[in-house]
């Protein structure tokens, strides 16, 4: 009986004396300096399982960009809204505006379904974005921003117009158009009010003849952040168009294929070749996580030879080249580069890995050629005099 008053009497005496508390293995935390707390006896305790304050002086941003160098392709979509949100807000505070965000929507496997409309990729694509938006203003007290930027911040999910809107809110939001606080929807353009024409002939009109958007495009009120989303090639002046309207705020090309979109340029009803240098060199991938399947023919059974990798680049990280070594969940990292490899580059860089592990042989120069052609970088790609080097650094 003594001895189990003691032993109550000594946890007592514990527990008022200290109050800090101890995290699970799961959840444990680096240890930072040591704080202290006066306690209810007088005396002082030092707990050292207070997480630290972010940094973002000299030596943390070294570590960051270490750390993005090594990090590695997400395995669940929670995770890649997570690391996608760190790297935004390292571009923020790089002070860049004109951001992209791109990775498949869909699991590989949904994809490839021939039943997979361009409205099921819309709704995943206006769940992700919410998710993100979440997941941003979450972290908003933490992310070393100043203080002004980031008061009363709104973000606005931007469709290319009020129909597409309506049809992607309904599917993904069940009509909700502020689906969480400081999050909604919006659309590039807007019409008059009172204009509640289905049909509008100007719309399609000043978008074939690349007019502009004849006042359609308004800047959202105390927006400081637009993610658009679903926009085609057409549509992208519109964003454009509203970064001259509202330059200081944010604005995320969420997952718009762009590498895609450039090949459109130039060609009769889209926009020129010099939207490329004016405004898309511009936009800095700050999330880019893009995959490439390839088929190769060997001289030795099995004669065809699949293979697939990834280029994936976290800023303020180093562009990767990845070899998928399984399927699709992991990868073998065979190069780094500070500047975003062009395309057919990046196939060279997975040929040549494979060369190394015996898989394809060796081929000569002239065989070499006449698979890979003269030139393995598209107009884009290219150094170009007018265009800014953002979008591939």
């Amino acid at each position: 009986m003594i001895l189990l008053l003691a032993y109550i009497l000594a946890v007592n005496c514990f527990m008022t004396a200290c109050h800090a508390f101890v995290l699970p293995a799961s959840s444990m935390v680096a240890l930072s300096r040591p704080v202290l707390v006066r306690n209810d006896l007088g005396g002082s305790t030092r707990i050292y399982n207070v997480p630290p304050k972010p940094l973002v002086d000299e030596d943390s941003t070294s570590a960051l960009k270490d750390a993005a160098d090594r990090e590695a392709p997400p395995q669940s979509f929670f995770q890649l809204q997570k690391n996608s949100v760190r790297a935004v807000q390292s571009a923020l505070r790089d002070g860049h505006k004109l951001l992209e965000i791109e990775f498949p929507p869909l699991p590989a496997n949904v994809l490839e379904m021939d039943d997979v409309s361009a409205y099921d990729i819309a709704e995943a694509n206006t769940k992700l974005a919410v998710d993100f938006a979440k997941g941003f203003l979450a972290e908003l007290s933490t992310s070393g921003l100043p203080a002004d930027t980031t008061d009363n911040f709104q973000i606005t999910i931007l469709f290319p117009d009020e129909e597409e809107e309506k049809i992607a809110v309904k599917g993904a939001l069940g009509g909700i158009r502020k689906p969480a606080p400081g999050i909604q929807t919006g659309s590039l353009r807007r019409s008059e009010e009172g204009d509640t024409r289905v049909f509008k002939p100007e719309h399609i009109f000043l978008s074939l003849f690349g007019g502009g958007s004849g006042g359609l495009v308004k800047p959202y009120p105390n927006t400081k952040m637009y993610i658009v989303i679903v926009a085609s090639a057409q549509e992208l002046p519109d964003i454009e168009e509203l970064h001259s309207l509202d330059p200081n705020a944010v604005i995320i090309c969420y997952n718009l294929k762009l590498d895609t979109l450039r090949g459109d340029l130039g060609a009769p009803a889209f926009p020129g070749r010099d939207f490329h240098d004016r405004f898309l060199s511009k936009v800095k991938p700050v999330y880019y996580l893009r995959t490439r399947q390839y088929t190769r023919s060997v001289p030795t059974p099995p004669f065809m030879v699949n293979f697939q990798g990834c280029l994936f680049r976290s800023y303020p990280g180093k562009y990767q080249t990845l070899l998928d070594t399984g399927d699709g969940r992991a990868y073998r990292r065979i190069q780094t580069d500070d500047v975003r490899p062009a395309l057919g580059i990046f196939k060279e860089q997975l040929t040549r890995s494979l060369q190394i592990d015996g898989i394809i042989q060796e081929e000569g120069g002239l065989l070499s050629f006449l698979r890979t052609g003269y030139k393995t970088t598209t107009w884009w790609e290219e150094e170009r005099d007018d265009a800014s080097d953002a979008w591939k650094t």
